[in-house]
């Protein structure tokens, strides 16, 4: 399949820095790593990563419970973020101390190998710290690390998936917990790169409750059912290990999503104008 843009990059991190990196801590005795759990990663991927935090001799013990900003940017652009609360309140910090956790992030794709002005290479900008979830003023956010990640092209060989027929076109949000999203009609269908072996697949969305109750949702990999669900929360994420069997023997697949029940903003929603039917919001699908 001929790629049309990129679709991944690689981050290349090296001893959990590089010589362009530097430390601006604003919070006095708390230090912070970041390290993920591949030596390189590449946007629309998936990855652990793990957060430690430190305690040092000079730390004063915080007076309330903060949490954790992460924040990657392309330019001025917040291509991701990674905000989490602390399984440890910070107001239990001890001096001293290591205080870590790992969680799963998902990279999205950003890069346009064809672009004129693309150089082989782009920066990411990791900033990290701690902020009052209370404060209204904007003003609370304390950075403790930031670091730049050096960006480039992905391995050729990564799976694409191509948004073939039923989906409308990307729509971005920076303000949105999705960020950015493609709506199906009641089906859509994605073709994709065969990799002939066992993959990871992750499909990450939302419905609108206000809008359509119980909708299920049925996944299908070529003819067969993948999974059938009704989505408890607004927004839902699935795993699944799927068997190269599963896949065939073609150099392709498809990847259906359908709903029972799409549903037409302009009906259920005051003042809309959108004549649209829609079935759920994607913003990523993953497979590799």
């Amino acid at each position: 399949m001929r790629r049309k843009i990129s679709i991944g990059l690689l981050i290349i991190v090296l001893g959990l820095g590089l010589s362009a990196c530097q430390k601006k801590t604003q919070v006095k005795g708390v230090e912070l790593e970041v390290a993920f759990s591949e030596p390189t990663l590449s946007d629309n991927l998936i990855t652990d990563v793990e957060y430690k935090w430190k305690t040092t001799g000079e730390f004063v013990k915080f007076d309330k419970d903060f949490k954790v900003f992460v924040h990657f940017w392309h330019n001025t652009n917040m291509l991701l973020g990674d905000d989490y609360t602390p399984d440890i309140p910070t107001s239990k910090w001890e001096k001293g101390k290591e205080y870590t956790a790992k969680r799963k992030i998902y990279i999205p794709t950003f890069i346009d190998e064809f672009d004129p002005q693309f150089k082989g290479e782009e920066t990411l900008r990791l900033s990290a710290g701690l902020y009052n979830p209370y404060d209204r003023t904007g003003q609370s956010e304390k950075e403790v690390l930031s670091k730049k990640l050096k960006v480039v092209p992905p391995p050729l060989g990564t799976p694409e998936v191509i948004f073939e027929n039923g989906w409308y076109d990307l729509e971005v949000n920076p303000n949105s917990i999705l960020k950015q999203w493609r709506w199906t009609h009641k089906d859509a269908r994605c073709v994709i790169d065969n990799p002939k072996k066992d993959a990871l697949l992750v499909i990450r969305g939302g419905v609108n409750f206000q809008a359509v109750k119980d909708q299920k949702i049925t996944l299908k990999i070529n003819d067969l059912v993948l999974d059938e669900f009704i989505a408890t929360e607004e927004l839902f994420e699935k795993t699944y290990n799927v068997k190269k069997e599963m896949l065939g023997d073609k150099n392709e697949f498809n990847f259906l999503i359908s709903v029972d029940k799409p549903w037409i903003p302009a009906k259920v929603i005051p003042n809309s104008s959108d004549e649209r039917e829609l079935g759920v919001q994607v913003s990523f699908i993953y497979f590799r």
